[in-house]
């Protein structure tokens, strides 16, 4: 039976696509479905933000056996003026933001390229991003993590980012409220921007977008799981 991974960082990113599938039991902070049809099992696992917490998710799928293929999903920043709030790209290219590292992901032609930062990039550091690597679309924090495991275990990784906020988006500083465990402290943030209503605006706008960026993701990537060519064909 084929095993294929899907990682994301919080379980608000699965929460459409998993709708209906079973959950298992896992460690405190990982959050852990199951789905098997046509011939494969499908485990979709989220751990929290960043690098290691992605490792964490990424040992939480394979713990019961190698994977066949993997996919990195999940919200994203634009890097380019254009792209739509909500809507979902399926990228080629994964570059790690810290080491340079380069990885491609089966892409199919399409030109989207994310880079992977270590932490949540505001408005300033988006800019910076897309004039340091001219070829990304998008940043996040986990896929080329992703990317350098499947790597290393020779298996095709697939990545597919919806865009949670646009590029020209001002939004205050989240480094602050992700903790050690990788996980968004919303209470916090919340209580501290009850006192700048300057954000109450573009926060209730960020949250529409990444309501509707997870249902699309969840479309899109049901959709390419049933496609019983998918990894054959790479598409």
């Amino acid at each position: 039976m084929r095993r294929i991974g899907i990682i994301a960082a919080m379980p608000g990113e699965l929460a459409p696509l998993v709708k209906g599938w079973r959950r298992v039991p896992a460690a405190t902070h990982v959050w852990r479905w199951e789905k098997e049809e046509r011939g494969a099992k499908w485990i979709a696992v989220c751990a929290g933000i960043g690098r290691d917490r992605a490792t964490k998710a990424f040992a939480e799928a394979e713990k019961e056996g190698a994977l066949s293929a993997v996919l990195t999903i999940g919200w994203a920043g634009a890097l380019r003026e254009g792209m739509n709030a909500g809507g979902v790209y399926r990228a080629g290219q994964i570059v790690n933001a810290q080491t340079g590292e380069r990885f491609e992901a089966v892409g199919c032609g399409d030109p989207a390229g994310v880079v992977t930062s270590a932490r949540i990039a505001g408005e300033a550091e988006k800019r910076r991003l897309a004039a340091a690597y001219p070829g990304a679309m998008l940043v996040d924090m986990e896929a080329a993590t992703v990317a350098r495991l499947a790597s290393m275990r020779g298996i095709p990784v697939y990545c597919f980012k919806a865009v949670s906020d646009g590029l020209g988006e001002r939004l205050p500083d989240m480094n602050p409220y992700l903790d050690a465990e990788g996980q968004f402290r919303v209470a916090r943030f919340a209580a501290s921007v009850a006192f700048q209503p300057q954000y109450w605006v573009t926060l209730a706008r960020f949250g529409g977008n990444s309501r509707r960026a997870a249902v699309e993701l969840g479309e899109q990537v049901s959709e390419f799981l049933r496609n019983e060519d998918y990894l054959k064909e790479g598409c």
